[in-house]
């Protein structure tokens, strides 16, 4: 004799005779204002906007500490690693609010909003006014992109199971296929995340209202889904508690918003020191200039780095581009030096008479050409009918260009530490050099410091000599006293290079380079020996 079943709780359909009903967690199905195809719609066009906007904090938690810190390899993976970490336990323990879903939700959307979009302007308060990362106070600001990192990955691993249920007190059905439409949605929504924050917000809003924009957003679409879509969930002191804490939330915002000019000239002065006077972000990178007025020294930076001081920059140049110059110099190419100084010293030979300079920011090519301090400091070398530039990434270029063209090539590229520049000091960028030298050629390189940083110095040298060329390395130094040690590099490290072996001599017309056997006999005294080559699959500049 078969039992009669009894009755299924409402909101579930009853389960066909001799299976047992799966259990269900929460309370009976939601009380919407619209029809529940309409109110599962909006639900996953919620998960949809939560999801672009949590990739957008990712992504600007490792562009920020990629541009303060330097290594981005290491900040993408720490950044990563420590949010995907935090996503699981803030799944684990939103399983408590499953109960108050929508309440939970809402509460989380409000918090993740708030510390999400003033995450960037944190980070870069602690950097301007805590110094910088890279040195030797970097622990507590590297705390703080921890612990960033740390918060919004619980706060977005919360939303996946508040969700979760409250889609299926919308409409029950299988765990899989509710699964499979929950993740549809989030991945798309990371999908326009991920794109929008490279090609959207941040060549039109900048880092930091980018993420303030975010924050109203997130904060937006989950106040209005919970209030409108799943109001009879929630208490009156209920709505009103979250109703203040949103409004608070975006007040908080869009006060910020308001004040991120003040803000960024004030963390600007804090970095900088007081005499910025052009600060202006590329298609490339962030170009500050100081002083060059009223007899000041004119300081350039490069994405917070000091590039050029120039008090000092002439020894740099001199030693970078003279010793290269021994020898057929009538065709030069410098890779990089956008900022014109290396091309000056090779304007001060008799004989050159075509010097192409490769350099990808077009920007800061015109900025050096028309700003009235540095064209004068670099000698007004790219108004010289001798000089073309072309805007290209040098590695690409060299792949294209002519084999045998040139008597010198000038690498006058950032620092081999700094991860984006390992390709340009890549045992194949070498092999790619060498191919556009004459007979007879020379390549010089700007290796780094010599004293503070040997390993990569010497990479650099065992990289150069794994592409074929012989080397003569030698270091440049000595910093001016009036030139503040925190700033200015204590030695600078070149490696001049050709098929056969280069010799350290300096062409007659060129005196103020300091002797350069000394510069190589202090270079040598840091050698380190036996160190593989750096290759594109597997760069090995680390300190």
């Amino acid at each position: 004799m078969i039992e009669p079943h009894a009755p299924a709780p409402l909101g579930r359909a009853p389960a066909p005779p001799g299976r047992t009903p799966p259990p269900w967690s929460g309370p009976g199905p939601a009380r919407l204002p619209v029809r529940p195809t309409t109110g599962r719609f909006l639900v996953l066009a919620g998960v949809f906007i939560c999801a672009a906007c949590g990739l957008v904090y990712e992504l600007e938690l490792v562009a920020l500490a990629s541009y303060l810190i330097g290594d981005s390899v290491t900040q993408a993976s720490v950044v990563l690693s420590v949010m995907v970490f935090a996503m699981g336990i803030g799944s684990l323990l939103a399983k408590r609010l499953r109960c108050r879903a929508a309440a939970g939700f809402g509460a989380v959307e409000a918090l993740l909003a708030l510390v999400g979009g003033c995450s960037a302007m944190a980070l870069y308060a602690a950097f301007a006014w805590t110094g910088d990362w890279g040195g030797t106070g970097a622990g507590g600001s590297s705390c703080l992109l921890v612990a960033f990192s740390l918060a919004i990955g619980l706060l977005i691993g919360a939303e996946v199971p508040l969700l979760m249920e409250l889609i299926q007190r919308i409409r029950r059905q299988d765990a899989g296929g509710a699964v499979a439409d929950l993740f549809a949605a989030d991945y798309v929504g990371a999908l326009v995340g991920g794109l929008a924050f490279p090609f959207l917000l941040l060549p039109l809003l900048g880092q930091l209202t980018a993420t303030l924009i975010t924050g109203t957003v997130n904060a937006t679409a989950g106040g209005a889904l919970v209030l409108f879509l799943f109001r009879q969930d929630l208490t009156r002191r209920g709505r009103l508690l979250l109703v203040a804490a949103n409004v608070a939330v975006l007040a908080v915002l869009a006060s910020a918003a308001v004040l991120v000019d003040d803000f960024e000239r004030a963390a600007r002065h804090a970095v900088y020191g007081k005499d910025v006077r052009v600060a202006t972000h590329t298609d490339v990178q962030e170009v500050v200039l100081t002083g060059g007025t009223d007899g000041r020294s004119l300081d350039l930076f490069l994405d917070g780095r000091l590039w050029v001081s120039g008090r000092d920059e002439r020894r740099y140049h001199e030693a970078l581009v003279h010793p290269a110059m021994n020898g057929p110099h009538a065709r030069v190419l410098v890779l990089g030096g956008g900022d014109g100084l290396a091309v000056r010293e090779v304007l001060r030979h008799q004989g050159v008479r075509q010097v192409d300079v490769v350099e990808l920011d077009t920007e800061f090519v015109e900025l050096a050409r028309t700003d009235p301090a540095l064209s004068e400091l670099n000698g007004h070398a790219f108004r010289h009918a001798r000089v073309r530039v072309v805007a290209a990434d040098a590695f690409g270029w060299l792949r294209r260009a002519p084999r045998g063209t040139y008597d010198v090539v000038i690498s006058d590229l950032p620092d081999p530490a700094i991860t984006a520049s390992t390709k340009l000091y890549s045992q194949e960028f070498y092999g790619l050099a060498r191919g556009v030298l004459a007979d007879g050629g020379r390549l010089v390189v700007h290796a780094g410091p010599v004293t503070s940083r040997p390993r990569v110095f010497w990479t650099v040298d065992a990289t150069v000599r794994a592409a074929g060329l012989r080397t003569a390395p030698y270091s440049a130094g000595g910093r001016d006293r009036t030139v503040d040690a925190s700033r200015a590099p204590r030695d600078w490290g070149f490696v001049l290079a050709s098929r056969t072996r280069p010799w350290l001599r300096i062409p007659p017309g060129t005196t103020e380079v300091p002797s350069l056997q000394a510069g190589a006999r202090a270079a040598e005294r840091t050698r380190l020996s036996g160190l593989p080559a750096s290759t594109l699959v597997h760069p090995r500049y680390s300190d």
